[in-house]
């Protein structure tokens, strides 16, 4: 593929184009929507800064902390991840423009991060907006090397993989396809360059202090990805997560595919096409989520689009098949848009979807528990948290002063416990605590100290005021209940609690410790005993 300079009007298009990145899910996405259930969590870790937690690096923390700095606005949550879609668009861009792409290649690399699976991964306060900025980062850094032979590029490559590994493990896949694909393509200018040795070790000493957290505290990245393999992992097939990658970006697929070709079909960058091969097929063997390897498409999609751009310049008549892809990109995409981002308040967004069987088609309403629901999971973790902080604040209020000093506000998932946080300090809450993720490692001691004698609990489960421990407090009321229809907590209690026996305070010590043994690589390869107070025990 050649490469020819860029004009000035060629840039100000990609600059332009990034812009509308950043601004585009702003407009689309209603202002009737609460921040994410796992965006709660990753905000919290921001007031708990550390070098790693249970479920992922320390990187996306840094960002927290600004936010909560930043007064935690629903604008600056949204923020970072539309910044980093940006600049992911900015890398790809780039490398359009360096294999002699135009204007017309710019848009066909755009396409992809409007229309496909990005658009909600990079608006989304998660790790996966800065996982497909560091795996492009790092493939950038190579493909830039191959272009100027500058050894600054290879160190670019090698930052971009420590910090990718501080953002999310899954890095090292994608930078096991890489060493894989420059061993089997054989390319000596690399793997015989000491540079590249020496980048690779600027990025596992970023790297190091996470791995020495993670070693410290009995590696609980591996209690987490059991407990994923269980939970959720193991119902993913590898032909599953194979189709995957071609529904997920469905609307670019003659883009990311033409940039597959292309680069097998160049020798100094055949790495990247083994890079995706070779990533793809670990993660499929691993029965990985499907958008895990996300981020090796927007190299891709470059490739792709520099190559159709190159193409359509060749010959005239060939602008109508360009016209008739681009269609289908613009067809196509309109509908993984409605899929994308809430760009309806919730009750009119459920109609649309009951109006509109294609949407079901796709299984984008089929949730972790395999059945259809009126919403996307995604998005109706987006609801019902203001109502359940407004229902604590209110049960809480019923105590006297003296009370409020002796209450323990405990939650039963980090979704409930992160929502009461962030909106807890608008009513003066307590802290709230969870022994679920990385809360666990943020309760004082072991939790429900002697110092407490009221229990204030948010609980998931309906049939809470079944079970027997009920009977170790003197008194025990179920103050109200998530009522927002379209909510995954719809139906989550708010029960207080007063008066708790010395059996009851030894089975929630007990729970907690065992909690936290459990997160060490140690505790997860015994079998330790059930606590009665897991869900559904009984305290006898």
């Amino acid at each position: 593929m050649k490469t020819m300079k860029t004009d000035s009007k060629t840039r100000l298009l990609l600059y332009g184009l990034a812009l509308l990145k950043l601004a585009l899910p702003y407009l689309i996405q209603n202002g009737a929507w609460e921040p994410h259930r796992d965006e709660f969590l990753y905000l919290a870790e921001g007031r708990h800064m550390a070098w790693g937690y249970m479920e992922v690096p320390p990187l996306l923390s840094v960002f927290a902390w600004l936010t909560d700095l930043f007064n935690g606005s629903i604008f600056i949550i949204k923020f970072w991840p539309s910044l980093f879609g940006a600049l992911t668009f900015l890398l790809a861009g780039r490398v359009v423009l360096s294999l002699g792409g135009r204007w017309l290649g710019l848009v066909l690399c755009f396409l992809p991060f409007v229309f496909g699976a990005w658009l909600r991964m990079q608006f989304l306060f998660q790790p996966n907006f800065l996982d497909i900025f560091f795996w492009t980062a790092t493939v950038y850094g190579l493909v830039r090397y191959q272009q100027r032979e500058n050894n600054r590029d290879l160190y670019v490559a090698g930052i971009a993989f420590g910090l990718g590994m501080l953002s999310k493990y899954t890095v090292v896949f994608y930078a096991a396809g890489l060493a894989g694909g420059l061993l089997l393509t054989w390319d000596k200018k690399v793997i015989a360059n000491k540079h590249f040795y020496m980048a690779l070790g600027c990025g596992l000493l970023i790297f190091l202090p996470n791995f020495l957290w993670q070693a410290y505290r009995g590696f609980p990245v591996v209690f987490h990805m059991k407990e994923l393999q269980r939970n959720q992992l193991q119902y993913i097939s590898p032909g599953n997560f194979i189709i995957s990658q071609f529904l997920l970006q469905l609307p670019c697929i003659v883009t990311w595919v033409t940039g597959l070709v292309a680069t097998v079909r160049t020798g100094k960058y055949r790495f990247v096409a083994w890079a995706t091969v070779i990533t793809i097929a670990l993660l499929a063997l691993g029965h990985a989520k499907d958008y895990y390897a996300q981020g090796a498409f927007p190299i891709l999609m470059a490739f792709g689009a520099a190559r159709i751009d190159q193409w359509a310049g060749e010959k005239r008549p060939r602008l109508a098949i360009v016209a008739l892809i681009t269609a289908w990109t613009l067809l196509a995409g309109y509908r993984f848009l409605t899929i994308s981002l809430p760009f309806l308040p919730p009750t009119q967004l459920a109609e649309y979807y009951a109006h509109h069987a294609t949407v079901k088609k796709t299984g984008a309403l089929r949730w972790e528990d395999q059945q259809d629901h009126p919403l996307p999971q995604d998005f109706a973790d987006m609801l019902g948290w203001k109502e359940m902080a407004r229902k604590v604040a209110k049960a809480y209020a019923t105590l006297d002063s003296a009370e409020k000093k002796q209450t323990f506000l405990f939650c039963d998932n980090y979704g409930e416990a992160g929502a009461v946080n962030y909106y807890g300090r608008k009513y003066g809450l307590p802290p709230a605590y969870s022994d679920n993720a990385s809360f666990l490692y943020w309760m004082p001691g072991s939790g429900f100290d002697s110092s407490k004698n009221i229990l204030l609990l948010v609980t998931d489960d309906e049939d809470e005021m079944q079970h027997a421990f009920i009977h170790e407090f003197q008194s025990a009321v179920c103050t109200d209940s998530i009522t927002e229809p379209l909510a995954r907590e719809h139906g989550s209690l708010v029960i207080l609690f007063k008066g708790p026996s010395e059996r009851f305070r030894a089975a929630f010590r007990e729970k907690i410790d065992k909690d936290r043994l459990k997160t060490t690589a140690e505790g997860a390869m015994q079998k330790i005993a059930p606590n009665p107070l897991d869900r559904g025990g009984n305290l006898h």
